[in-house]
Parts: C-alpha cells; sequence; structure tokens
C-alpha cells in the first residue's frame, strides 16, 4: 500500500497518476491556495447558524441551502446525531461564536437505517476492545430527527434553544421535508 507521505514523484515534484486519493486532495489544495484570497473573515458565522448534517457524500449542504462561506458552523458525522460531541460543539458555536439557531438535517437512504449495536460487538470481537461510543443505528429518520431536537432542546450547555427545527434531506430530489418536533 502506498501512503501519501510515500508517494512517487514525477519531475520537479509532482505526483504521479500511481498517486494516493490524499495526494489528489494536496494537489487540488495547491490549487485552491494559488488563488486564494484572504476573505477577512472571522470564525463567527454570518447568519449565526449551525448546521448539524450528517456526512454523507450525497449532501452538498452550502449548495442545497444557499449558503455562502462563512455563513454558518457545519458539524457532520455519521447520521447528523446529536451526540455528546455535536452539543460540545454547538456549545462552542452558541457560547463563544455567537450562533443562536440550530438546523439538524439528517436524510433519506441513510446507512444506519441498516445497522444495529451488534456493529459494536463485532468490532470487539475483531479488535479486542469494545468501541466507547454508541452506533446511534435507527429504523425510523423522523424519529431520529425528533429525537435529535430534544438533545438540542434540553441540553443545559446550550444557551439558545428556541430556534431548533430539523429536516429530512431527499438524496433523490434535493428537497428538505421539515420534521414536526412533537
Amino acid at each position: 500500500m502506498t501512503t501519501s507521505a510515500a508517494a512517487p514523484t514525477g519531475s520537479e515534484g509532482a505526483i504521479t497518476r500511481g498517486g494516493t486519493v490524499t495526494d489528489r486532495l494536496v494537489e487540488a489544495n495547491e490549487r485552491y491556495a494559488a488563488a486564494f484570497t484572504d476573505p477577512g473573515m472571522d470564525a463567527r458565522p454570518v447568519l449565526h447558524v449551525a448546521v448539524v448534517a450528517c456526512m454523507d457524500a450525497r449532501l452538498d449542504l452550502h449548495a442545497a441551502l444557499g449558503l455562502d462561506l462563512g455563513d454558518c458552523h457545519t458539524i457532520r458525522n455519521a447520521g447528523g446525531v446529536v451526540t455528546d460531541d455535536v452539543i460540545r460543539s454547538l456549545t462552542i458555536s452558541q457560547r463563544a461564536l455567537g450562533t443562536r439557531s440550530v438546523v439538524l438535517i439528517h436524510h433519506t437512504g441513510c446507512g444506519l437505517e441498516s445497522l444495529t449495536e451488534e456493529f459494536r460487538h463485532e468490532l470487539e470481537m475483531e479488535v479486542g476492545q469494545r468501541p466507547a461510543w454508541a452506533v446511534e443505528s435507527f429504523r425510523d429518520v423522523d424519529q431520529d430527527v425528533r429525537q435529535s431536537m430534544q438533545r438540542v432542546r434540553t441540553s443545559p450547555f446550550l444557551l439558545h434553544t428556541d430556534d431548533v427545527r430539523g429536516f429530512v434531506f431527499d438524496v433523490r430530489d434535493g428537497l428538505l421535508r421539515e420534521i414536526d418536533p412533537s
């Protein structure tokens, strides 16, 4: 296996076609940086909103929500689940960086719908250590959004819990469907 550190190089240090995906990403960053101009922003989102969403590669959140660079904080994980680490990020986003609204986005066809907590047991059998984290799998995406909204609304660490809304993104047509929290 070729790591990015040991990728073969051609003339002038350029990565050859045999490079890794990471090598290609680094090359893309070099092209990006060559044309980059400091936008003069700070870390506070212009729209004072944090978006929590699934890490699924089919979700282009900025395009789907009409967002520009600097508009929001984006927090992503498997399933868009509100975990302790998401609460940590939201707390910093609100208390230190001024966000006031939280948008939660799950989606149709999520991989967590096909996993179970048995996944943790299988990992334990394979590596000899049980993961400290829960898989957070689910069968009903709407109910999972409701649960995530409830976790945000009841967190004692968050200052702003009155503007928390949850949605399901349909990966077939790109539309958001709002979920009633009750």
